[in-house]
């Protein structure tokens, strides 16, 4: 059923062509690598679409140590501490890296960065480039020199459907370039795919992110941790667009406020106000709404005449919506914007499967805890990739036996598990209506259609949330509001996680906070 691509095999595979992807396939050169993108690069990147930027403490008056406070308090007691030290002592390198391979950062007139603030950081330390369109001009720069290096091979248009994995090492990928099957026989494959939006009905993600790559390394036996913890962007555009356009957090960093229909400022007594955490501002507007009144972001006064100059992208979407963000309010809503959980990683992004590696936010290296700090994905993505690529290029090429491959899987379709983890795992939560989400999700994840990946990665993340029974972070129980004294991850393999939802399916049980491990 495959093609052996001979002339490249021990090369190892990069899955993925974010930034996260794109980055560690430069810290390998020049060893010879193979990068596989399902799309032309960039073209279904949630890194092409980031607004807000890459936090790290450049500033004169900031330090790592207070970027690291601000990541910890985020984080609500979930963080890896000595991950999170070390990934935002590495993020000023990483910038002056990014500087040197071509990214254009907005300078001030001295030279020096200048710098944004965004919710939950106690400094001015989020680096722009071309005010709201930093994401895109990482991605120009990265996709550039990707495209420079002689020692990367693109495979565009090539979709990697599963693992081959035997005694717990890996042994090659399978995967699928319009009708023709391929393998590639490798020992070493770095994960890079990005989050999970797509499994929702209301995203900023591109909706191919849904989650392929949490579904690939659950297929291969790799533990997966934290996957309860999604964040909502509290102020994504209410329109029909899908995709939902997302109003970057600087704006609200610039001045802007959070209103209703009759003006009323609603966060203005919160601690923080709109520049609050993201679950906290999230949940205040989910609120707001589910009373009867719309939202809205008044940048009139301020930013005020600046907002087009500062947000050149968001004027762009408001201006073919009939809005003027200088004289309008804009109407926002939440949107599932990050996913916290992923593959379990360690300080050199291995997993649990040997020759298995992940990077950016398909992995969960102890960084963003229960809630992720504005601006510390982008960052996490570009700091942690030169530690995956060092540890890639440190470890030899085995030996493959790849045996017989099954059947090759057929294309995911998620639109069948959208309505329904949209309604069990949205910003506010409770037991009844993730256990029949587990039920629903439980059939398809067994089966073999095209629903059955995201299916699984579903089925997954509504198991670790219906076992969290309390509220931490991007994690809200209306039926368990209380913090619990003790904060623990959660991780678990494929097998556990069809072993509690089949339990769950079974029996309403009266409580499943002990039944991961």
């Amino acid at each position: 059923m495959s093609t052996d691509l001979s002339e490249l095999a021990g090369r190892p595979v990069i899955i993925g062509g974010g930034a996260a992807g794109l980055m560690t396939a430069l810290h390998l050169a020049p060893e010879p690598v193979v990068l596989l993108s399902k799309s032309p690069l960039g073209a279904e990147a949630s890194s092409m679409w980031a607004q807000g930027g890459l936090a790290a403490a450049v500033g004169d008056d900031d330090d790592p140590v207070l970027h690291l406070q601000d990541t910890l308090a985020a984080g609500a007691g979930l963080c890896d501490e000595a991950a999170a030290r070390r990934i935002v002592a590495a993020a000023p390198a990483a910038v002056e890296r990014l500087a040197q391979l071509g990214v254009a950062f907005d300078r001030r007139a001295d030279g020096r960065w200048r710098l944004g603030l965004e919710a939950a950081h106690g400094r001015k330390r989020i680096v722009h480039a071309t005010g709201d369109g930093t994401g895109r001009e990482i991605m120009r720069a990265l996709i550039a020199a990707v495209r420079r290096c002689a020692s990367v091979t693109l495979l565009e248009g090539v979709e990697a459907r599963r693992l081959i994995v035997a005694d717990n090492a890996i042994q090659g990928v399978v995967a699928v370039r319009g009708d023709e099957p391929l393998v590639l026989t490798t020992t070493r494959v770095v994960i890079a795919t990005g989050g999970i939006g797509g499994l929702f009905l209301d995203s900023t993600n591109p909706s191919g992110c849904f989650g392929q790559g949490l579904a690939l390394a659950a297929r291969a036996g790799a533990v997966l941790s934290d996957l309860e913890f999604v964040q909502f962007h509290p102020t994504a555009f209410d329109g029909p667009s899908r995709p939902l356009p997302l109003l970057t957090e600087a704006i609200r960093g610039d001045g802007a406020v959070l209103i209703d229909e009759s003006g009323t400022r609603f966060m203005a007594d919160e601690p923080g106000a709109e520049l609050a955490p993201r679950d906290v501002v999230a949940r205040a507007v989910w609120r707001r709404r589910a009373q009867g009144h719309r939202v809205f972001l008044d940048a009139r006064d301020r930013p005020g005449r600046d907002f087009v100059a500062r947000y050149p992208v968001i004027s762009a979407f408001c201006r073919m919506a009939g809005i003027d963000p200088t004289i309008d309010p804009i109407p926002v809503r939440p949107a599932v914007h990050y996913h916290m959980g992923g593959i379990a990683v360690d300080a050199m992004g291995r997993s649990t499967v040997d020759g298995l590696w992940a990077c950016g936010e398909v992995s969960r290296t102890g960084l963003h805890g229960a809630n992720r700090l504005a601006s510390n994905s982008l960052m996490e993505a570009i700091v942690c990739a030169q530690w995956v690529g060092k540890s890639v290029a440190g470890t030899p090429h085995g030996l493959t036996k790849p045996g017989r491959v099954a059947e090759l899987p057929p294309a995911s379709d998620p639109s069948a598990v959208r309505p329904l983890l949209s309604q069990a795992l949205g910003v506010l939560r409770e037991r009844p209506t993730m256990a029949a989400a587990v039920r629903s999700l439980l059939p398809l994840a067994e089966g073999a259609g095209p629903a059955a990946d995201p299916a699984m990665v579903g089925l997954m993340m509504s198991v670790a949330a219906h076992a969290r029974e309390e509220s931490r972070g991007g994690h809200f129980r209306s039926d368990c509001p209380d913090t619990l004294a003790l904060a623990r991850p959660s991780s678990f393999t494929l097998s556990e996680a069809i072993a509690v939802a089949r339990d769950i399916a079974a029996t309403q049980l009266p409580s499943f906070r002990s039944a991961l491990p």
